[in-house]
């Protein structure tokens, strides 16, 4: 999905990475929760509490999920999710945007 409609934005920052991460937590109309944001060039693991579904916009990157042993090339949109309970690695190579959705 190209457009969130109907959203309410929490203005405060989400800031990982000594701010190499940011993103802004997006309320839908449904109450279901996501978030909005930007990676710069760099390598990070996350962990996961929820099931995510990361949906890249644009960028370049590679992703590595915790149950694989091969990393995923990502140029442009693409998207993917990560299960609850879990963690995933990123190489980003290019300033990255992405909205991520939680799913509980």
């Amino acid at each position: 999905m190209s457009q969130l409609d109907n959203v309410s934005v929490i203005k405060k920052v989400n800031s990982y990475f000594d701010g190499n991460v940011t993103s802004r937590s997006i309320i839908l109309a449904n109450g279901e929760q996501c978030s909005l944001g930007v990676m710069l060039p760099g390598e990070y693991e996350f962990s996961t509490a929820d099931k995510e579904i990361m949906d890249i916009q644009s960028g370049k990157l590679q992703v590595l999920l915790a149950d694989s042993e091969e990393w995923i090339d990502i140029e442009g949109e693409y998207s993917f999710e990560v299960p609850a309970n879990s963690s995933f690695k990123l190489n980003v190579e290019q300033l990255t945007d992405y909205c991520c959705s939680y799913i509980k």
